[in-house]
């Protein structure tokens, strides 16, 4: 069984939808500390030919709390305001109708956990594009939570018999493989091939990296199945390191 673990994530861009379409499931790891100014509760879409981003209200957040133990502002308004800012944005895009309905339903749920709100709206978008990943809630999961870093995630690999654990990129240095390989577990990294992925925003130059709105109100759900999301590769950790070192290397001397 192939394994990944993130944190809840508000219309993430592509490469979180490419790491939960390469696993079997996914466990939604809530019972962390809520990140400011990460990108749990906002996100970039493109609005009036910029990136703009977009942040869906809460109440009383702070790092001191886990991400299951913060609820969504319940100010008057509050999700109706960011659903207008997405309409307006996108509201002459080809595939506007379709998705805005599904947006509408996503935004506008009466859940106040975010939590809980986000694992709505990841499931409802994954059903739309024909992804049938598993979902599991790191916080319905008995488990060592004393543990910290790679060694919680080795547990919970374990407790759930995962035979492959898929991180982002981003996190190669915080995993040390042979934890991974003491469990009979292989380890390996998504490396989304961005550069890969294009498509036509209202004829202005293109914005890579945005929410998954941008690519939905942009394509059909088949195109983002068959094209878009499979433009990744899994890859090991040395390899990973040696590509990102090249990178660097290559980014100095320009």
């Amino acid at each position: 069984m192939k394994l990944a673990i993130m944190q809840p994530y508000l219309f993430p861009y592509i490469g979180y939808w490419q790491l939960i379409s390469a696993v079997d499931t996914f466990v939604v790891y809530d019972d962390v500390n809520f990140i400011t100014r990460g990108w749990i509760n906002r996100n970039n879409i493109l609005f009036d030919g910029k990136a703009k981003m977009i942040t869906l209200a809460l109440s009383k957040a702070s790092i001191n709390k886990l991400i299951n133990e913060i609820d969504i502002a319940d100010h008057l308004g509050t999700k109706e305001a960011f659903l207008k800012t997405v309409c307006t944005a996108y509201r002459k895009a080809p595939f506007f109708q379709e998705v805005f309905l599904l947006l509408e339903k996503v935004i506008l749920n009466p859940e106040k956990n975010l939590s809980k709100y986000i694992l709505t709206s990841l499931e409802t978008i994954c059903a739309y594009l024909g992804i049938q990943t598993k979902f599991i809630v790191s916080s319905d999961i008995p488990k060592n939570n004393t543990l910290r870093g790679d060694d919680k995630i080795v547990h919970i690999c374990e407790i759930l018999g995962a035979q492959t654990y898929i991180n982002p990129s981003g996190g190669v240095e915080l995993y040390h493989e042979s934890k991974f390989l003491e469990k009979k577990m292989e380890l390996f990294f998504i490396l989304p091939d961005l550069h890969k992925i294009k498509y036509t925003q209202f004829g202005v130059s293109f914005f890579k990296g945005l929410s998954i709105i941008d690519i939905l109100m942009f394509n059909s759900s088949n195109n983002i199945r068959e094209n878009i999301i499979p433009c990744y590769q899994l890859i090991k950790k040395d390899v990973l390191l040696n590509f990102l070192a090249a990178n660097r290397a290559e980014r100095e001397c320009e």
